[in-house]
């Protein structure tokens, strides 16, 4: 009995999901703890959007590498590797008291943020169809929004009960247990074989590329409103628990789209709900701009955060529908690609938005931004084949 639970599929679902809820734990506790750090290290608002960049850096570096080694060698390993550069990053960021070791903490956790998504996605294309991925990449993404509905929060209280150490040293013990998960567990049969091909074969496949554009303006997006909105409630008096609570909520409600958006996404195509979450995610961006107190950002944060939601999910799916349909099982790469995309939206984002927050302002921010969203969509639509889905998703509706 012990050794089918260790070789079932449920059980890799149920450890990758447990992985992905600590990494985002890891990330999240620092959203309302970082504008209080930064003002004691005198740090400015570029500064503090640099700090949130940075964890990009090692994302774009480690992703494609870690992939291909993947492809090699198994998930396994590779997962029980991330989870203790997690857990090793997280006491780094706990005990530093300079920015120096701030950015360096960031870095490490960068790269453990990029082995576990890459490493735990290609996994889940291994073991599931492409009639189950979207149904199962829902429920993983379900228990990494519930790790952004609590983590703020949990950062926020933590941190005003016990100060800045407590809520790392909390999501280090953590990593750690599921590491030893990852130990643990067996690799049941594979849906399909692994194939090792030249990452250029994977870089140069259109549909592929399409995603990862996609995936480039969603990151950026909501990477870009994690430090700017956290200064912008701080300057209204709004302290670290109340801000936490607002990436809470919104949170829960992300929590419960992702397994239905996972459902539409079989059932509807999963480039096509990636299409309408990036048209609708421009809107989104416009109306949070004009926030004008903790009640309205809550709402507003809400819609913003369903309408990136909707580009998130079906986009992991999608990222799998390319691949095996250019006739590549190199899933791996893939993933990897998928996660540099996400890097640079990271690097990009919270650095562009901090710079231009510190001059324009909150309200210039969100509306000078809302444009990118679009222009994805239309290099997207301009795409091959992407124009026939929507007018498919039209025939549908």
């Amino acid at each position: 009995m012990a050794a089918s639970l260790r070789s079932s599929r449920a059980a890799v679902v149920a450890i990758i999901t447990c992985a992905t809820f600590t990494d985002i734990l890891a990330y999240s506790v620092a959203v309302p703890v970082l504008p209080d750090l930064s003002r004691r290290l005198g740090a400015s608002p570029t500064m503090v959007g640099l700090l949130f960049a940075s964890f990009g850096v090692t994302l774009l570096t480690v992703s494609i590498p870690m992939g291909a080694a993947s492809d090699r060698i198994g998930r396994r390993m590779p997962l029980v590797l991330g989870m203790l550069t997690l857990a090793a990053s997280t006491v780094l960021f706990a005990f530093g008291r300079s920015l120096p070791v701030l950015f360096a903490a960031r870095l490490i956790q960068g790269a453990a943020d990029a082995i576990t998504w890459v490493v735990g996605f290609a996994f889940v294309a291994d073991l599931f169809g492409p009639a189950e991925r979207g149904r199962v990449t829902g429920i993983i993404m379900s228990g990494t929004s519930f790790s952004f509905m609590i983590g703020p929060s949990l950062g926020g209280w933590l941190y005003e009960l016990g100060g800045a150490r407590m809520p790392f040293i909390a999501v280090a013990v953590l990593a750690t247990i599921v590491a030893a998960a990852f130990l643990w567990l067996g690799e049941p049969h594979r849906h399909a074989a692994r194939e090792l091909v030249p990452v250029t074969a994977v870089l140069r496949t259109p549909e592929i590329a399409a995603c990862a554009a996609a995936v480039v303006a969603a990151s950026a997006t909501t990477s870009m409103f994690e430090p700017v909105l956290a200064l912008h409630l701080s300057a209204l008096g709004i302290g670290p628990a109340r801000i936490g609570l607002v990436f809470g909520t919104a949170a829960v409600v992300t929590t419960t789209l992702h397994p239905l958006i996972g459902r539409l996404a079989d059932r509807l195509g999963a480039r096509r709900l990636t299409l309408v979450g990036l048209m609708l995610s421009a809107p989104g961006t416009v109306l949070l701009g004009q926030t004008w107190s903790y009640a309205s950002t809550i709402v507003l944060f809400v819609i913003a955060a369903a309408a990136i939601a909707l580009v998130i999910t079906p986009s992991l799916a999608y990222m799998a529908e390319a691949t095996s349909g250019a006739g590549i099982e190199s899933f791996g790469v893939a993933y990897g690609l998928y996660n540099v995309a996400w890097g640079a939206g990271l690097l990009g984002g919270p650095a562009i938005g901090g710079f231009v927050y510190e001059r324009l302002g909150f309200t210039a921010l969100s509306l000078a931004w809302a444009p990118l969203p679009l222009a994805v969509s239309w290099l997207l639509l301009r795409a091959g084949g992407v124009g026939k889905d929507v007018h498919n998703l039209t025939q549908v509706s």
